[in-house]
């Protein structure tokens, strides 16, 4: 292709990502990414997680490649847990993706809506392959963006019958509440504490930033899984150690990954509550390397910092719908 028939790299907005990475994309996106890392066929450098010295932001970088057939991924950006009360994304962040086979520029993209997107969906792959097969209540902790793209995401691969929805702040967690209803037409209710949340549902996602659990393994029903994207460094804990030491499996992201960075993990390597060679892969289990619930009453408790693999394997979703021209019906 000559330089004059080159049409440059895409640069696509949030609103323009949102239209093409539905969320059955995303979810395919996401088994693509943990697959590729359970075959070790991914390349996952480590990641750069860097809390602020000015506040309580942290910012990040991830890099990532997916295959052969897509290029090197890049993900800079920052949490800010104070643009929750301004009803405001906490995660802001841009993406770029490289040509495969040139290293040119080949997009530049809102990272947020990915991020978004591909949390949301790698936590619905983590249902499908850990909860029973008979679940179908969602204990919902979070009534922010990310809270709410999880509850669409489970509902593309559990028949849901019900959600619960605890925040700290009730009217946002009655508006998630009605706003989840319209949109999934499922019984959806708010509820007054984390414990109504949780107690005797089959599933439970924790959606926060909080620093402290907001999940008790004491309130947990049998059978139960639990996953957690909020724990996404050492100091922030949205489970307490019960529900670490209930857990017939802990799964990760990566175990390596995650016993740097995931709070409820690293403080049970640290008190010898859990040791590195029980962290078990979710890619392993998507390939059938190892098994995670081995009975229906089995508590699985899966704990998710976010992989730059996930986001090569969403971005180059991205880059392949705009450029067959499609979009979100």
């Amino acid at each position: 292709m000559s330089e004059e028939d080159d049409p440059g790299p895409l640069y696509l907005s949030r609103g323009r990502v949102r239209e093409l990475l539905t969320t059955d994309a995303a979810i395919a996106s996401q088994r693509a990414a943990f697959t590729a890392l359970g075959d070790g066929t991914a390349e996952l450098p480590g990641k750069i997680m860097h809390p602020s010295r000015f506040d309580d932001s942290v910012f990040f970088s991830y890099v990532s490649r997916l295959s052969a057939d897509t290029g090197a991924v890049a993900k800079f950006g920052s949490v800010n847990p104070g643009n929750a009360a301004a009803g405001l994304p906490t995660v802001h962040a841009v993406i770029t993706a490289l040509d495969p086979v040139t290293g040119q520029l080949a997009a530049v993209m809102d990272g947020t809506a990915v991020t978004t997107l591909r949390t949301a969906a790698a936590s619905a792959v983590a249902f499908d392959a850990l909860a029973t097969a008979d679940s179908t209540e969602l204990g919902l902790l979070g009534s922010g963006t990310q809270a709410l793209a999880h509850a669409r995401a489970v509902a593309r691969v559990r028949e849901l019958r019900s959600v619960r929805v605890w925040s700290p702040h009730a009217g946002r967690r009655a508006l998630a509440a009605q706003q989840l209803a319209a949109e999934l037409g499922v019984a959806t209710k708010a509820v007054d504490s984390a414990e109504e949340a949780v107690a005797g549902l089959p599933m439970v996602a924790a959606c926060t930033l909080s620093s402290t659990p907001v999940v008790r393994g004491e309130w947990l029903a049998p059978g139960c899984t639990v996953v957690s994207v909020g724990s996404f460094e050492p100091t922030r804990s949205e489970v307490d150690a019960e529900v670490v030491r209930r857990a017939a499996a802990v799964v990760v992201d990566d175990p390596a990954t995650a016993a740097e960075h995931a709070g409820p993990v690293v403080e049970a390597l640290r008190a010898g509550r859990l040791s590195p060679e029980q962290l078990i892969p979710l890619g392993e289990v998507l390939t059938g390397r190892r098994t995670a619930r081995t009975h229906p009453d089995d508590i699985v408790f899966y704990n998710s910092v976010g992989l730059g693999v996930q986001d090569a394997a969403a971005a180059w979703a991205v880059i392949d719908a705009a450029r067959r021209g499609e979009a979100r019906p």
